[in-house]
């Protein structure tokens, strides 16, 4: 017994925790502490009722997989009871018989009539009745293997049952030590979770056993009963207010795609047009004062990678893709992160937009953003920003939340303004998950490069994306591994950066 409570109160504890049942739950519960490992115990409730047992005690990480695996059990008896699994092979050689009962006639006519093609047709005739004999015979090995179906899921059902059995005792003494340090948790026999159970129950398995046991399924079993009407309805008013916000806020994407062209503009400058030889140079030197020697060796190896296969220039265009889209998820991001870091309320507002853009297909908002800014390099970069932006608002926010707040109560209390706070207490304590943000964002962003692609970026991404068009294999890796060897050397500076 792991308890210190006395044997009376203990009970008392165990009884307001399972309600009916209290004195064996006390006693199981007593032997489960005293033994060391898995204490196995058979519950007789939990055996009969299995799935409604485990949702009437609140324990649904025992009552989703129990409620899965019985009703794959339950299929299974179904099938091997009432299923006619040779009935499709049967039916294929009834055709085939036919077939073939045709084709013998053909060639019986053709050979009385002293055709040539007679003993070809005939030929073909037994080859067809040989299929069908062949269909016949899976049909009848189908039908010999019911009873293995039956047995198989009878054992797969008895199984289960008799896991949870064995689990249940532990599961709930594990959940009663959780509710006697938060007595909020439902406990006892909930009867409104037992009635949702022994609905899906009742609702779930012998659904699922007509599905797949009792020959074809009905169509309004299969579809659901969608209204065509109502999507085209649905996609032309979205089409409308696209066109309409597209016309209404002209200026305002023309200005955004003027400053971002701006800025890229300045990046392309500073990095294709820029002599190589300096752009290695100061690429070098900034590796191996940020980050190291070895470092440094690495993104010299790379830089030579990109120049002597000829993706120099493409590669510095795509950093400056990268730069472009990566210097404005930061300038964006940070600030949104520290504001959301001190103000949970705006968090919450927040995150749905970030789960948004982070889990919705990049191809989906690529539609949005052609339609607003066209196609061409900007609306790359705006993509690319859609996509690479969450990561360094939610882990700046993270850090900043993570700030510990006696510190900033003792620098308050020696007379530090909000902006003090800010700048020398907040975010130096939070730059290590905010430098983590930061480079992944950047990683994020270079993996647009070949979707940005689609819209005419340009760039390493256009060679990826010409090899999948025309299967150029070699093509294709070459690209891939120049986008690795530009990830990596950021990779590299970056996490040298923030250690």
């Amino acid at each position: 017994m792991t308890d210190h409570a006395p044997d009376g109160r203990y009970a008392g504890l165990v009884r307001a925790f399972v309600g009916r049942g209290g004195d064996y739950y006390a006693d199981a519960f007593r032997r489960i502490g005293s033994v060391r490992g898995i204490a196995w115990q058979m519950n007789p409730a939990a055996f009969l009722l299995g799935p409604v047992w485990c949702a009437a005690r609140a324990l649904w990480g025992l009552f989703w997989p129990a409620f899965v695996v019985e009703v794959l059990a339950v299929v299974l008896i179904g099938i091997g009871l009432f299923g006619n699994l040779g009935g499709d092979e049967l039916v294929r050689a009834e055709r085939l018989t036919r077939m073939a009962e045709e084709r013998m006639n053909a060639a019986e006519r053709a050979g009385a009539e002293g055709s040539a093609l007679g003993d070809s047709m005939k030929r073909s005739a037994e080859a067809i009745a040989a299929s069908a004999e062949g269909a016949r015979a899976r049909a009848a090995l189908a039908g010999g293997n019911a009873r293995r179906y039956w047995i198989g899921g009878l054992a797969l059902f008895l199984g289960i049952r008799l896991g949870v059995a064995l689990a249940a005792n532990a599961a709930l003494a594990r959940r009663f030590r959780r509710w006697r340090g938060a007595r909020d948790l439902p406990h006892g026999k909930g009867t409104g979770r037992a009635a949702f159970a022994a609905a899906m129950v009742v609702f779930s398995y012998p659904l699922a056993v007509y599905r797949f046991a009792l020959g074809e399924a009905p169509d309004w079993l299969v579809r659901f009963p969608a209204d065509p009407a109502t999507r085209n309805a649905a996609s032309r008013a979205i089409d409308g207010a696209v066109r309409w916000i597209a016309g209404t806020f002209d200026g305002v994407f023309s200005a955004m795609t003027a400053g971002i062209d701006a800025v890229l503009n300045l990046m392309e400058t500073a990095l294709v047009l820029t002599p190589w030889p300096i752009v290695m140079a100061v690429t070098l030197a900034l590796a191996w004062q940020v980050s190291g020697r070895r470092v440094a060796i690495f993104s010299a190896a790379a830089l030579a990678y990109l120049g002597f296969l000829g993706f120099w220039e493409k590669s510095m265009a795509t950093v400056a893709l990268l730069g472009t889209a990566a210097f404005l998820c930061i300038l964006i991001g940070i600030p949104l992160g520290v504001w959301c870091g001190r103000r949970p309320r705006a968090y919450a507002a927040v995150r749905p937009a970030l789960d948004f853009m982070q889990t919705m297909p990049a191809f989906v908002y690529l539609i949005p953003v052609i339609a607003f800014f066209g196609i061409g390099k900007p609306p790359g970069i705006i993509a690319t920003l859609v996509f690479g932006m969450p990561p360094v608002i939610r882990l700046t926010a993270l850090g900043i939340a993570g700030v510990p707040e006696a510190i900033r109560e003792a620098a308050t209390a020696y007379g530090a303004d909000r902006r003090f706070l800010l700048l020398k207490v907040d975010l130096p304590l939070a730059m290590p998950s905010i430098m983590t943000g930061v480079n992944q964002t950047l990683l994020m962003c270079l993996s647009m490069v070949v979707i940005a692609s689609l819209i005419g970026a340009k760039g390493l991404g256009e060679d990826v994306l010409s090899a999948l068009q025309y299967a150029a294999v070699g093509q294709g890796i070459l690209a891939g591994v120049a986008i690795l060897m530009c990830a990596m050397v950021l990779d590299r500076i970056v996490q040298g950066r923030a250690s």
